[in-house]
């Protein structure tokens, strides 16, 4: 039986120093039907240069100003023509059998509408880069609504290789199937273009919650991601991804 089409979207800003390993990594992919869908919020590094020699192989969209992370992901799911779609950060890098593994487990249930690995981190200045630090093993939240990383910051000793439901994904890398996309849109928005950016994972991952569908995390998709938000981090960051983070987080709980 033919693989279904997996529509990998990328939202990239001032991306070149790891855009190059990420777009490796998809293309060494095991999974044999991808298509990539790549949306730039008007960067003013040498991302556009990087972009400008993929015309040929991926869809390219270039937008005059930064939308946000929100509605050029947004932008990149009303072409996908895939039956699922791959959210992914310009700065993860995925294991070979990552998208394989991905679907082949959210086959295995129709209500299942969101996959995720285990990501850990990368750090590209560090020798070794690949690290055993986690960084997300799905999402979940605390009674005060508050929603953190599964795993986040702990070394990586096994302790989360079984297959388990979660809330959600984190949108660094994340398969939803097409017909829940659909499903919790919201006037033909997936991800709540207030949000900008940040948080705008776990506000779908309600949605979807309510709505009936699961959310699987599965060991044996793998990938490394930089991450840049931590809560660790807080006062280290610059004021205006403080100023979305906070700001979505109780837009996130607004009725």
């Amino acid at each position: 039986m033919a693989s279904d089409l997996v529509s990998v979207l990328i939202t990239t800003h001032n991306e070149a120093g790891v855009l190059p390993h990420c777009l490796k990594s998809l293309t060494n992919q095991e999974y044999p039907q991808l298509e990539v869908i790549i949306v730039d919020n008007a960067s003013t590094d040498d991302t556009r240069e990087i972009l400008g020699r993929l015309e040929r192989s991926h869809r390219v969209l270039y937008n005059p100003t930064n939308v946000g992370f929100a509605a050029a992901q947004n932008q990149a799911m009303r072409l996908a023509r895939g039956q699922w779609m791959l959210s992914l950060n310009p700065d993860v890098i995925l294991s070979p059998s990552f998208v394989a593994e991905a679907v082949a487990i959210a086959e295995s249930d129709p209500c299942i509408g969101t996959v995720c690995g285990k990501l850990l981190r990368w750090i590209p200045a560090r020798d070794p880069c690949f690290t055993r630090v986690i960084d997300s093993t799905g999402i979940y939240f605390l009674r005060n609504l508050r929603h953190l990383d599964r795993g986040g910051d702990e070394t990586d000793n096994g302790q989360y290789d079984q297959p388990a439901y979660v809330f959600g994904s984190t949108g660094a890398a994340a398969l939803y199937r097409r017909r829940m996309v659909e499903e919790v849109s919201l006037m033909g928005e997936f991800y709540d273009e207030d949000f900008f950016g940040y948080r705008e994972d776990a506000d779908v991952a309600w949605r979807a919650q309510l709505m009936g569908w699961r959310c699987i995390y599965t060991p044996r998709a793998i990938g490394w991601h930089v991450r840049r938000v931590t809560p660790a981090r807080v006062r280290e960051l610059p004021l205006w991804i403080n100023l979305h983070s906070v700001n979505n987080r109780f837009l996130m709980r607004a009725p």
